[in-house]
């Protein structure tokens, strides 16, 4: 080996352990081997940027601006609305849903998709008497599964289309994926609406009300005419214990108290961080007199004066911008004292319980980075973290991914926060509101910019900026939204890691272990090394980011062919198809990620639906790209 595939192969492997590793996103992670690669040398300076310019990273960034279109506009909504029968059983409803699911991600981003069905999944659960991650768990992977069928479903169909493209025979043709990934699509939502939604564990007795989402922390103040001021905490978790919920914690004296002593005495003015489910927060609160921490209004002299400057500057910004917004409510003078005590008509407040979507901007920050109550007027009164306790203070707790946010406040505030921070409802419920001329324009804007690149007349990435143009001169999705509507950590992520895929070739690695595998495991047997293609990326999807796995993926599959001596065009399908089956665990894709709380889902759960899926897409597609993309 010489010292260049040395130096790509160290920076290869920390880069996919830091990957598994979770700590840092994946945009840095790949920002860093990009520059750890320009530093060595592997990588000319000159060239470092020049993955942000490839057609697959302008593309797939066209195709976020697009999808948003489609959701803005309601064009979703009413689809949903039509396609999905109103009395149905079990099976026919599942599989309405992940048809529907499957189809949209086949031409907009998968995770808007899922996003958007998320309600419609909760209420069909309730409906159908099952829990609701017997519907949500189907619904992702059904969303999953039809990422595969079009150039455009998913990012690594586009990244494999680059890198044929780079080999020489041209890049893939908008529906090239369709034969094999609409044929595994079926075989996967037949299986799993017909068999395989049984195999998914119920956390909760059907019939039930709600859904389990994992028990939320929440805090709770002791007033002066509390039950609980006087009491010692193993009274008051007596008087707890019949509805279930615990006391994992206590400040006292602003000082936070962990494990706190059984016989240690509560007084007024204490802050329990009490664990409960979201139907027990009622009975927590009346047995003992207690009130939610977040409704308490805050002391004039309890507010830092830094703190009172920045929400104050904060709510006058705010007040400018809803001013300019028809519909928008007051925000009178934004002091977060006085949005906590703005007097609401009975009837104006409503609890609604929020997932964050992967790409969520509250991701690491807290309620009071985002001065929540001051910006939006509403209170996180509690949140869910399946799987995992903190000892933080609510408002000070770093919210993730896949978080359960119970929030309280005007249901036009709570849904304009859903909105500006990538949450969504889970409950039956209309954020947008469907505008009929929008939805006809949104639509034939994302079928031209499709049937532009279906038809050779343009090249995709430039068929589709044409249609963000279009969108952005129609106001369906407006100017200053459109670069809300990018998730600019998938852009910087393939724009990083192009680059680096082309030193793995430049520098003959790819090859040599292309080699490797066919020598010690193929031997020699093209089907073979084929199937090792898919069962290995696969493998690699289900640890880390898909778009990652295929970039680094897409140079051995060439390689392989080559030293096979066989077209690559199979190889290069299968590592599509690879990176797109995500099922084993809940940090292999986004909308993995995203049913975890709803769903009451713990890590292991996933594999009992999710292996014999992948088993079956392993099945139905090696026999496919034989016939379809002969060797």
């Amino acid at each position: 080996m010489t010292q260049d595939q040395w130096l790509i192969l160290t920076i290869l492997t920390a880069t996919v352990a830091m990957f598994l590793w979770g700590r840092w996103r994946h945009d840095m992670v790949a920002a860093g081997a990009l520059l750890a690669c320009v530093v060595v040398g592997l990588v000319p300076a000159r060239e470092a940027f020049a993955g942000f310019g490839h057609p697959a990273v302008v593309t797939v960034a066209c195709v976020l601006v697009l999808s948003r279109g489609l959701q803005t506009s309601g064009a979703v909504d009413v689809l949903a609305r039509t396609v999905l029968p109103a009395q149905s059983g079990r099976m026919l409803s599942l599989m309405a849903l992940m048809g529907l699911g499957a189809f949209l991600s086949g031409f907009m981003n998968n995770v808007g998709a899922m996003a958007l069905l998320m309600p419609v999944a909760i209420h069909l659960s309730q409906r159908l008497e099952l829990t609701p991650g017997q519907v949500l768990m189907p619904l992702a992977f059904g969303t999953i599964l039809g990422g595969m069928t079009t150039l455009i479903g998913t990012p690594p169909n586009l990244i494999v289309s680059g890198f044929r493209a780079e080999t020489g025979p041209g890049s893939f043709a908008m529906f090239d994926f369709t034969p094999i990934g609409l044929a595994v699509a079926l075989a996967g939502v037949l299986f799993v609406a017909l068999i395989g939604w049984r195999l998914v564990p119920a956390r909760k007795q059907s019939g039930i009300e709600g859904f389990e989402s994992g028990a939320y922390i929440t805090e709770v103040r002791v007033l002066e005419d509390s039950k609980a001021a006087g009491m010692r905490l193993r009274e008051i978790e007596n008087a707890l214990a019949d509805i279930d919920a615990q006391i994992i914690g206590l400040v006292q004296r602003e000082v936070r108290i962990i494990a706190a002593n059984s016989g240690r005495k509560v007084h007024a003015g204490d802050i329990l961080m009490i664990e409960a489910e979201a139907d027990a927060l009622t009975d927590v609160l009346s047995i003992l007199g207690l009130k939610l921490e977040e409704e308490v209004k805050p002391e004039k002299d309890e507010i830092p004066e830094a703190d009172a400057k920045a929400d104050a500057a904060a709510a006058k910004d705010k007040k400018g911008k809803d001013a300019d917004t028809a519909g928008k409510r007051e925000d009178g003078d934004g002091d977060d004292t006085e949005a906590a005590e703005t007097p609401l008509k009975s009837g104006d407040i409503v609890l609604m319980e929020l997932a964050v979507l992967p790409n969520s901007p509250l991701s690491g920050r807290s309620a009071s980075d985002i001065l929540l109550r001051t910006r939006y007027g509403v209170n996180l009164l509690a949140l869910s973290r399946e799987g995992k306790r903190s000892m933080k203070r609510l408002r000070s707790m770093a919210i993730q991914s896949g978080d359960l946010l119970l929030m309280q406040g005007p249901p036009e505030s709570i849904s304009e926060f859903a909105s500006d921070n990538a949450c969504v409802p889970l409950a039956q419920r209309e954020l947008r509101i469907p505008n009929k001329r929008k939805i006809w324009e949104a639509s034939l804007i994302m079928l031209f910019a499709v049937g532009g690149a279906a038809f050779g007349l343009l090249p995709a990435a430039v068929s589709f900026a044409i249609g963000v143009l279009a969108s952005m001169a129609l106001r369906t999705v407006p100017p200053r939204a459109v670069y809300d509507a990018i998730d600019w950590p998938v852009i910087v992520l393939l724009g990083a890691l192009i680059p680096v895929a082309g030193a793995m070739e430049a520098t003959g690695t790819a090859d040599l272990i292309a080699r490797l595998l066919i020598e010690n495991v193929a031997q020699g047997h093209a089907v073979v090394g084929l199937a090792l293609i898919l069962v290995v990326t696969m493998f690699l999807s289900d640890l880390m980011n898909n778009a990652a796995t295929a970039a680094v993926m897409c140079p051995i599959a060439i390689g392989t062919a080559a030293a096979l001596g066989v077209s690559p065009d199979a190889f290069l399908m299968a590592v599509a198809i690879g990176a797109s089956c995500a099922f084993l665990t809940p940090i292999g894709h986004q909308n993995n990620t995203l049913i975890l709380g709803p769903g009451g889902f713990r890590f292991s759960d996933y594999w009992k639906l999710g292996l014999p899926l992948e088993i079956i897409v392993v099945a139905v597609s090696i026999p496919l790209l034989l016939v379809v993309w002969p060797l």
